[in-house]
């Protein structure tokens, strides 16, 4: 097992091939291994039947060559990655969320097995999204194989704002590509907000003189002034808790809807309880 390695979940869906590339590429970027794990959810209860071992044997065999399949999906998407396969045993969300605690970054699907139609999230992703003690993106719209276009993000004045900023410059950096930094501001005068973003922003850009910063104002909500950019980025992030959410949440309601709702990769940029 790698440890503190990009994880990426991986299930046999297309969008979790979609995840695993994505992962790959990113891995790449990063110079870390990376590691795909495929939880498979084995009834103990029914276990006491199986004298034979018998249905174990097939289960256990499905995983192995799910998981060999997503490694080498991994390998398509970056060659240069050195890529390790895990198949465990557990409930999927619980077991990915242990799994996590040794990763730099998480990166899932968006829908996963047995998900019903017209459902815009899993309930796996949303729940690991929501808990995991690390970075989390989740791949959807558009997929796992774009690398044009802008990275937006959504920036306000919590106390989290400078870390997003920090992880969206470092990836519009890495990707050699624009930062849109995006603000939701009130019915009064625009300017005051402009110059309260130009002020917050000012450091960054002399830390990232290469990004270019385009700033877009927007009357809208943050949410949907972010999907709507979501249309042309290859990368949204948000942060992990939002201005103003409730005390004890653990993703702010911007970040919920884009998870739903976005047309490319979501970043949360959660700060890792572990560093390399």
């Amino acid at each position: 097992m790698y440890p503190y390695s990009i994880m990426a979940a991986a299930d046999g869906t297309e969008t979790s091939k979609a995840a695993v590339r994505w992962a790959a590429r990113e891995a790449s970027r990063r110079h870390l291994p990376l590691r795909v794990t495929h939880v498979y959810d084995w009834e103990w209860r029914e276990a006491r039947y199986d004298m034979s071992n018998q249905y174990f044997d097939l289960a256990r065999k499905h995983a192995e060559d799910l998981t060999t399949a997503a490694v080498h999906e991994a390998r398509v998407g970056a060659r240069d990655v050195e890529v390790e396969g895990d198949p465990v045993i557990g409930r999927v969300a619980p077991r990915l969320l242990a799994e996590c605690e040794t990763a730099q970054m998480v990166v899932l699907g968006s829908r996963g097995r047995g998900g019903f139609s017209g459902l815009l999230l899993g309930s796996v992703s949303e729940r690991v999204a929501t808990h995991a003690p690390c970075p989390v993106v989740v791949v959807r719209g558009r997929g796992g194989d774009l690398i044009e276009g802008p990275v937006a993000v959504g920036v306000d004045s919590s106390p989290s704002a400078e870390h997003v900023l920090s992880v969206a410059l470092d990836e519009a950096s890495g990707r050699n590509t624009t930062l849109i930094a995006v603000r939701a501001c009130g019915p009064g005068p625009q300017a005051e907000e402009r110059a309260a973003l130009e002020k917050q922003l000012a450091p960054w850009r002399d830390k990232y003189p290469q990004v270019p910063v385009d700033v877009v104002l927007t009357g809208e909500s943050a949410a949907a002034a972010l999907v709507a950019a979501s249309t042309t980025a290859q990368l949204v992030v948000v942060g992990s808790r939002g201005h103003g959410i409730i005390a004890g949440t653990l993703l702010g309601s911007v970040g919920l809807q884009l998870l739903h709702h976005a047309d490319c990769p979501v970043y949360i940029a959660r700060e890792a309880r572990r560093q390399r």
